[in-house]
């Protein structure tokens, strides 16, 4: 009887003592949460929402627009390039990936082309507050002829950077909002054939 009594008291310790640490590990990323961007939460399980919903984190990280029917990916190709000049967003560089794949395997391959756009001053400001925000620069955006041949644009979610942490400075995040934004304009106007 006293060894039951025994081992009954050690679990019930044990419990207290797990409850008791589980309750500062807790406290303490609530606490960390509490220090991050008032819409984090909102991001964060937005991001989840599509991760569970497509199986993959990639899906949930992008933002993108499906191209109306009837535009040909040349057109639109013309089109992101206009809209992201008139909106003043340089176009720093461009990766025709489909030429690269055709190049080497010597077969047709689907529209896949890379259009990388900035504005070096926000892209100044964004390093100047974090270095490891060099990883998402230049802004990417792809347009892309799915497996199905529908052609969509993609880019990354800045949401993810302008909300999911600690607030960034006010006039950085006020800039960050307006590339976003800007992004968004381009791909809604190049997918629906509005130069």
């Amino acid at each position: 009887m006293n060894t039951i009594r025994n081992i009954l008291a050690v679990i019930g310790l044990l419990s207290i003592l797990v409850s008791v640490i589980a309750y500062f590990k807790v406290d303490a990323v609530v606490q960390r949460i509490n220090t991050f961007d008032e819409d984090s939460l909102h991001i964060y399980s937005d991001f989840l929402r599509k991760a569970y919903d497509s199986g993959s984190a990639v899906d949930a990280m992008v933002y993108r627009v499906e191209v109306r029917q009837g535009l040909k990916a040349a057109d639109v190709d013309v089109m992101i390039r206009s809209i992201a000049n008139e909106l003043n967003i340089k176009n720093v560089g461009e990766l025709a990936l489909y030429k690269e794949v055709e190049a080497i395997t010597g077969k047709p391959f689907r529209f896949v082309k890379i259009y990388m756009l900035c504005n070096a001053m926000t892209a100044a400001s964004i390093l100047n507050y974090n270095d490891a925000f060099a990883s998402i620069l230049p802004c990417r955006l792809s347009l892309i002829e799915d497996q199905q041949g529908k052609l969509w644009i993609y880019t990354l979610d800045l949401d993810l950077m302008i909300h999911g942490g600690e607030p960034i400075p006010p006039a950085l995040k006020a800039e960050a909002i307006k590339v976003r934004d800007t992004l968004k304009t381009i791909m809604h106007r190049a997918a629906q054939g509005e130069f």
